[in-house]
């Protein structure tokens, strides 16, 4: 099992559709997520920057490089775009962590 950290980027004024959304996700994202070898799957804000702090498990054969290709992971970034900072193909802009120290 691997731990991956990313950030991402929320726009301004947006918190509240973002808990939103969150709130309501898709059950089919979800299923996918987990059929991709992703667990323990966390999402955190600073409020003061709008920086999104992600952290997951992941098993040692995921198959996450291959979630762009999927129409419902296409469908859930068209779906966030509006709310966070985006990439042309509206997969959000991430930013991989470094693992410094590691407490187990």
């Amino acid at each position: 099992m691997q731990k991956y950290a990313f950030t991402m980027q929320l726009k301004a004024g947006k918190l509240d559709e973002y808990k939103r959304r969150h709130n309501e996700i898709w059950p089919e994202l979800i299923a996918l997520l987990q059929q991709a070898g992703i667990s323990d799957y966390s999402i955190h804000l600073d409020e003061q920057t709008g920086v999104l702090f992600a952290l997951l498990s992941r098993a040692d054969n995921h198959t996450m490089d291959k979630l762009p290709e999927h129409p419902v992971m296409q469908r859930w970034w068209a779906h966030m775009a509006d709310i966070m900072e985006s990439n042309p193909d509206n997969s959000p802009v991430v930013k991989p962590l470094t693992a410094m120290f590691y407490l187990a």
